[in-house]
Parts: structure tokens; C-alpha cells; sequence
């Protein structure tokens, strides 16, 4: 196994880029942007929005490839009255619906064609709004992020005011937030649960104020976890310590050796780490998108650790591949897994199922005996710019085939 040393710099947060991208749509010219990373959803929203720019149709081969391709939808729809999508594609990480979308459509105004047509085995949803939509109170049934992001979005361009409640309050949404309010729209309350969004009738925002992507908090986590199992010195740099917190408290029960600074963190490899229990939840709760890389984490732990899912179902099925390498997890339902270690880890070939579950494979396969192969790099590589050549700057055995 490889002793990992060095400096390795968080990217761009893909989870804040991808939104500040789909509101291109709100502006009479597209902002300037930075600091984005360069992965595939960045390019495949890029892709997805700039024919719409100019009056053109979505492209539905590119929408039904990444979840968030739902996020311009809504404002296609308040911006030219009518929207034709798929169902977003992405990760397969259980049932992602998209009612939070289409019901809140519908309490602005909006027509829903129901049921969804079937073009080349796709489901094709269909939406109308003639007269533009209406400001409404509209309660979300679950936080949804991503439904937070995309309603914000679309009450900015509805006639009348809009209250959302229920809403998700991770620091993307604040980030989206300060953006377009900067460019002149009125939105107060993100961060918390209700959020009031002044509608601008159509009104398109100004653009004069550019958007920079913050550090992708996954990605720190991420490295956090990477550090704790096989580093002799990690500095990771460009990480906002507050946004790791619920993290930093798990592993800090586990023992592990951290320091963090302003914005940046030293991890050393932790001998004798000790099981935990972690529970997925909202932030800023535990992030289900690091309960994959802790689970590899867990199997190095000391005794058991206990994962609940509670975000998606279907999100533990990466555990037979760990299993297969010589972890020893037992899935009591389809939200929690037992993990008791440590084990030794095996060289495996794999396929990696979606974003995290492939980058935890990656974290797997640097600590196991033997050679790795990770299949389907392109789940990877929707999340992480250049993640080989980064590891490899730190001493990481890695090559891209």
C-alpha cells in the first residue's frame, strides 16, 4: 500500500457550480464564471443550456444523462412558457423523483400533460405556463436541494411572490442565493427553512456580478477520509472547516490525527481507529454523499460501526463489492449496513455504480493488497477534475487505462 504525502488542493464545488450554471437562463447575457471544475456534469450542463439560450429546444440525449438537468426546466418554462424534458438521468442510487418539480409547477400556474409520453423507452414530460407563472406558498413534502435550487430559480421570473417552506438549507443554496442577488433579484431566507423569492415577471436579472465556485465540501471530506487511512502528511488546501464539521466530529470520535486551520487541514494516517455510528441527514447533518467513503473508512476501524442511510434508498448496494475485496459488512434493510474490522483489503476489478460509490472504490483500492481495476471511470469523472493525476502528485500507484 502506498504512503500518500504531500498537498492536494479541493477543486470547485460541482454541487454549486451546476445550478449557478442553470440560471444562466435568468440573465439577458451569460455571467462570467470561475473556479469550476472541469468534469463531465459541468460539461454536459454547459452542453444542455446553450442552445436554449437562443430559443432552441433542450437536447434530450444530453438531459436523461445527469440529474441535475432537471434544474434549468423550470425556468425554460417561466422564460418562454413551455418545456418538453426527460426524466434526469445521473446516479442509481435508489428512486429520485421528480414530483418536487411538477408539483410546484403546477402551484405557480404551470399545466402538467399528464401521463408522461414514452419516446424511445424515455419518459418525456410536458409542461405549459401561456400566461407565465404565478407566485405561490408551496411546502416541500421532503427537503429537496435540488428542488429548493430549481424553484428559487423559477419564482425569480414569476409574476408575484413566492414562498417556499420546507426548504433544504445547504450552503449551495446560499451560495446560488448571494449570486443572483448580486445580479438584482430579491430572494431572503436561505440557509433556513423559508425562503421568499420577490418574482420579476419575466424580467431577466443583469449579470454584471460573476460567479466563483466555493471548495467542493464532498471532495474535502473526501480527502479527509483519504488522509486518515494513508497518509504519512496530507495538507489538503481550500476547505471551509465549517462545512466539514459533522464529519470532522465522526472521525475525531474515531481518533483520527487532524488538524485543521483556517482553510486548509494536515491528516496523518490514524493507527488503532475505532468504529462509529453515523446517520445520514440534511445539512448540516452527516452528507449522504461521503456515507460511501466512510464506509471504507469503517473498515479499517476497530470493532463495529453501524451505517443509516436515510437520504436514498438503495444506496448500501456498493457494499457486496467492498465485501468481495475482504470487507466484512452485513446489510440488515436497504438503509443500514453493519461494518466490523478491520479487515485487510483485496485487489479487485469493479465497476464503479455511481459518483461516490466509485471514488470510495478509488480510496479502496489504494489501501488493499494487490491491483485494483475500477470500470465505468466516466461516474467518476462526472465529480472529480482530473483525480488520478491529483492522487498521483501524492504519491498514489495509479494510472488511467
Amino acid at each position: 500500500m502506498p504512503v500518500l504525502n504531500g498537498e492536494i488542493f479541493v477543486g470547485g464545488s460541482k454541487n454549486s457550480a451546476l445550478p449557478a450554471l442553470a440560471s444562466s437562463l435568468l440573465f439577458k447575457e451569460k455571467p462570467k464564471f470561475s473556479n469550476l471544475p472541469d468534469i463531465e456534469d459541468i460539461k454536459r450542463m454547459n452542453e444542455l443550456i446553450s442552445p436554449v439560450e437562443f430559443g432552441e429546444k433542450m437536447d434530450m440525449e444530453i438531459a436523461k444523462r445527469f440529474r441535475a438537468s432537471i434544474l434549468p426546466v423550470g425556468l425554460v418554462l417561466a422564460r418562454y412558457g413551455a418545456v418538453s424534458f426527460p426524466h434526469p438521468g445521473g446516479c442509481v442510487i435508489g428512486a429520485r423523483p421528480i414530483d418536487v418539480f411538477l408539483s410546484g409547477w403546477e402551484a405557480m400556474g404551470a399545466k402538467i400533460k399528464t401521463p408522461a409520453k414514452t419516446e424511445g423507452g424515455n419518459l418525456i414530460y410536458e409542461a405549459e405556463a401561456p400566461e407565465g407563472l404565478k407566485g405561490a406558498d408551496y411546502v416541500f413534502k421532503t427537503q429537496s436541494v435540488t428542488g429548493t435550487e430549481g424553484m428559487i430559480m423559477t419564482a425569480v421570473l414569476a409574476n408575484g411572490d413566492t414562498v417556499l417552506r420546507n426548504c433544504a438549507m445547504e450552503p449551495e443554496i446560499i451560495y446560488l442565493v448571494d449570486f443572483l442577488n448580486k445580479n438584482g433579484a430579491r430572494i431572503a431566507g436561505a440557509g433556513t427553512t423559508t425562503i421568499h423569492i420577490e418574482g420579476r415577471g419575466g424580467k431577466l436579472l443583469t449579470g454584471a456580478s460573476p460567479f466563483t465556485a466555493p471548495p467542493d465540501r464532498i471532495e474535502a471530506g473526501t480527502f479527509l477520509i483519504l488522509g486518515a487511512l494513508a497518509a504519512k502528511e496530507l495538507l489538503i488546501k481550500n476547505i471551509f472547516p465549517e462545512e466539514a464539521a459533522a464529519l470532522m466530529g465522526v472521525l475525531k470520535e474515531a481518533g483520527a490525527n487532524i488538524t485543521m486551520e483556517k482553510n486548509s487541514a494536515v491528516v496523518k494516517k490514524t493507527k488503532n481507529i475505532k468504529g462509529v455510528n453515523i446517520k445520514t441527514k440534511e445539512y448540516p447533518g452527516f452528507a449522504t454523499d461521503l456515507q460511501a467513503p466512510f464506509a471504507v473508512f469503517a473498515t479499517q476501524a476497530m470493532g463495529q460501526s453501524m451505517i443509516h442511510e436515510t437520504i436514498f434508498e438503495g444506496r448500501l448496494s456498493y457494499t457486496q463489492d467492498l465485501n468481495l475485496m475482504g470487507a466484512n459488512i452485513s446489510l440488515m434493510d436497504s438503509h443500514r449496513a453493519m461494518i466490523s474490522g478491520p479487515t485487510q483489503l483485496y485487489g479487485r476489478k469493479l465497476e464503479s455504480p455511481d459518483l461516490r460509490a466509485g471514488l470510495a472504490f478509488m480510496i479502496a483500492a489504494l489501501i488493499a493488497h494487490g491491483e485494483s481495476q475500477i470500470g465505468n471511470i466516466y461516474q467518476i469523472d462526472r465529480g472529480h477534475e482530473k483525480i488520478d493525476l491529483r492522487l498521483k502528485n501524492i504519491g498514489a500507484n495509479i494510472q488511467r487505462i
